[in-house]
């Protein structure tokens, strides 16, 4: 199916690795330029390599912390100079701390609204007028302890949670400026991330690798992991004209692992 994606152009934050470097890939493919920021400049310029190689098309790394209160605006605008043009936005930055309530800090909230949370909504105020200007399309990639809470993952289900909130607010602003607004809540994808909670797992148990990742599916009643691609692929989709009617979604890719209707 050809998304009408040809000659746009897209930021993806957290784009350096996981889901946001197989988004970028992905949107690649579909013959868009991508700009890619994330934290570690190495990573971001390795990945930006890996995309020109294989598709042609331009790929720009980026090094900012959406931590700090100006590098949305910095980005957007260093976006924008290189292209000329935003079309599409991917919220895809912002990891958050696991754990036990009794055990999280005051620093672990924080932090993970800091990046996530406020993060995107900066990346969203910066990009807007540009992507207002295009008709483009904002996809943030949120998760599934949105709707399915969980006592280990409070900050991320909070989070996640806020973030759905915005996005249909942000979605009803959208209709108004032309910019459509979607969201997907990824269950659990075979990342770099996964694998680390695997091993630490395995290794705290004294098993392999592979009966913690058996025992986590058991656990979760689905039959397998996600692959980073899958949530790319459905990404372009949610920023292409094909996905033109839909507006505020949130999107459950996740194996069927939310149970709420």
């Amino acid at each position: 199916m050809d998304l009408g994606l040809e000659g746009k152009v897209a930021l993806v934050t957290g784009g350096s690795r996981g889901i946001g470097a197989a988004t970028a890939l992905e949107l690649a493919r579909e013959g868009v330029d991508t700009i890619l920021v994330g934290r570690d400049s190495a990573t971001a310029a390795r990945t930006a390599e890996a995309i020109e190689s294989e598709t042609s098309r331009r790929s720009l790394p980026l090094a900012a912390d959406l931590r700090d209160s100006g590098a949305a605006d910095d980005v957007v605008a260093k976006a924008v100079a290189a292209f000329g043009r935003l079309d599409i936005l991917v919220n895809s930055a912002g990891a958050t701390t696991h754990g036990d309530l009794f055990a999280l800090t005051d620093e672990n909230w924080q932090d993970g609204f800091a990046l996530k949370f406020h993060g995107t909504v900066r990346m969203c105020r910066a990009a807007w007028p540009h992507l207002a200007a295009g008709g483009g399309a904002v996809v943030t990639i949120i998760g599934v302890a949105s709707r399915t809470p969980m006592p280990q993952a409070m900050v991320v289900g909070s989070v996640n949670s806020a973030l759905l909130s915005f996005t249909k607010a942000l979605s009803d602003l959208g209709a108004r400026d032309g910019v459509r607004v979607n969201a997907i809540n990824p269950g659990f994808v075979a990342t770099d991330r996964l694998t680390r909670r695997l091993d630490s797992t395995a290794q705290a148990q004294g098993i392999t690798r592979e009966d913690a990742a058996a025992a986590l599916l058991k656990t979760l009643g689905i039959s397998r992991f996600g692959k980073p691609e899958e949530i790319g692929r459905l990404a372009c989709f949610l920023a292409s004209p094909r996905a033109g009617y839909l507006q505020g979604a949130a999107v459950d890719a996740d194996g069927g692992l939310t149970k709420g209707i």
